[in-house]
């Protein structure tokens, strides 16, 4: 699935930011130390303590089997924001909330974090490419309309491919915020192979969620589009929020990537990287953690 114009400019300027990121990752996460699978953690402290944390607290499993945690340091690395919009007729929000939702974002982001806005209906839209400007944001966003049927699952896969895919290794802070129900209508990529698509890459996946539109019903084969959200979210470390508390949303999502994320490697033993992994980790009281729940198989 190729983006419906534009697309011709995401390579280069993909390559380009990947290596502004390789520059900026290597001085900040230590990416040199680095080794193994990597896994994105988002910690924090629940208790009162003000002892950082390390890796001396938290327990990794994959299977069921206990790994070595090889490497564990906070990420200060700037975040790169993809605002993937549900843009179909049908959804049930109107064009100036969802605009408003997308601009809460400008307002929260932090130095050196950038936002990429990518409309999706049948064909996802490139809204506004990789800025931190409040004004081209505004501006751009009133190529928002209401059109066709939500093809969200070649949307995200798309997204993964095409933009964010080419920023990496260099940045590994990359997240897609979802700001819809989670409906699919008409993909040609199933769920489960873009939602593997989202593990193998660590991407958080965040969600302004709006009322399902379809009340729940049962999608013949394909998740419910509540379930998407949660799946999607909950398997990638991410979290859901309702969009009428899109300025708190916005606010928290950005404060908790620039504050709380960590990266964790391990190198897998009694396992094999061409099957599915469950990942678990855990972290000692006084310490909240999430972080994805599995490993997908290695592609060859």
């Amino acid at each position: 699935m190729k983006f419906a114009k534009r697309s011709l400019l995401i390579t280069a300027l993909a390559a380009l930011l990947a290596s502004l990121a390789v520059g900026q990752s290597r001085h900040s996460v230590r990416g040199g130390d680095l080794e193994g699978v990597i896994v994105n953690v988002t910690a924090w402290r629940t208790d009162d303590k003000k002892d950082p944390i390390t890796a001396e607290g938290f327990y990794l499993y994959e299977n069921g089997v206990e790994q070595r945690i090889r490497n564990f340091s906070y990420d200060p690395s700037p975040a790169r924001i993809v605002l993937l919009v549900d843009n179909s007729q049908t959804v049930p929000a109107e064009i100036e909330k969802l605009q408003k939702a997308v601009m809460e974002f400008a307002y929260e982001i932090f130095d050196g974090d950038q936002l990429f806005v990518v409309g999706y209906d049948e064909k996802p839209e490139i809204i506004q490419e990789w800025t931190d400007s409040a004004e081209k944001l505004e501006a751009s966003l009133k190529s928002f309309r209401k059109q066709g049927n939500p093809n969200l699952f070649d949307a995200m896969s798309a997204t993964v491919r095409e933009i964010l895919l080419p920023l990496m290794p260099g940045s590994r802070k990359t997240v897609v915020v979802i700001i819809g129900d989670g409906l699919d209508r008409g993909s040609k990529v199933s769920f489960e192979d873009m939602f593997a698509e989202v593990q193998s890459q660590n991407i958080t996946v965040y969600a302004l969620q709006v009322p399902d539109r379809t009340g729940g019903a049962y999608r013949g084969g394909k998740p419910k589009a509540g379930a998407v959200i949660s799946q999607l979210t909950e398997g990638t470390g991410g979290l859901a929020f309702p969009l009428d508390e899109a300025q708190q949303a916005a606010k928290f999502i950005c404060d908790e990537l620039r504050k709380n994320r960590y990266l964790l490697s391990y190198i897998p033993v009694n396992t094999t990287s061409f099957d599915n992994r469950r990942l678990l980790v855990l972290a000692n009281e006084g310490i909240a953690i999430r972080a994805k729940n599995a490993q997908p198989p290695t592609l060859k």
